[in-house]
C-alpha cells in the first residue's frame, strides 16, 4: 500500500511541475492522426508528424492541432514558500553562560555530560 501511495503521489507532483503532462494528451493525437488517415488513407505516421511538428500550417483544423501534445508549452506549476519578513529568532543571553575555560567538558559514550544521566532518574523531591 505505501509503495502505491508513493508512487501516486510521486506521479502527481511530476505531472503538475514537469512537461510530463503532455503526454495525458496522446489520445488526442491517436484520434487525430485517425481522422487524417480518414481523408488521406495512404498518409504514413511520419508524414502525419512532420506536417505537425516540423512545419505546422494554418489550416482547417488549427484549433485540433494546437491540442495536440508538446504543441504548446504552457509554464508548470510553480510552488514558491517564503517566510515572512517580519519573522525573527530571539535569544536572550542573559540564559548563556560563557566558559571561562578553554578545556572541552568530557562525555561518556552517549553524549552525555558526566554525572547528568544519573540525575534524571532521581525521584522528584518534596519541599517541606
Amino acid at each position: 500500500m505505501k509503495k502505491l501511495v508513493s508512487i501516486l503521489l510521486l506521479s502527481l507532483f511530476l505531472v503538475s511541475t514537469t512537461e510530463l503532462y503532455q503526454l495525458l494528451k496522446i489520445p488526442a493525437l491517436v484520434e487525430h492522426y485517425w481522422e487524417h488517415k480518414q481523408l488521406n488513407p495512404e498518409m504514413p505516421l511520419i508524414a502525419f508528424f512532420k506536417a505537425h511538428y516540423d512545419h505546422p500550417a494554418k489550416d482547417g483544423d488549427y484549433g485540433k492541432d494546437r491540442k495536440l501534445p508538446f504543441v504548446i508549452h504552457s509554464a508548470p506549476l510553480t510552488l514558491v514558500f517564503t517566510i515572512n519578513p517580519g519573522f525573527y529568532f530571539e535569544t536572550k543571553t542573559e540564559n548563556f553562560r560563557s566558559l571561562k575555560s578553554h578545556e572541552i567538558p568530557s562525555k561518556d559514550e552517549d553524549f552525555c555530560y558526566k554525572g547528568f544521566a544519573g540525575s534524571v532518574w532521581e525521584p522528584p523531591k518534596s519541599i517541606a
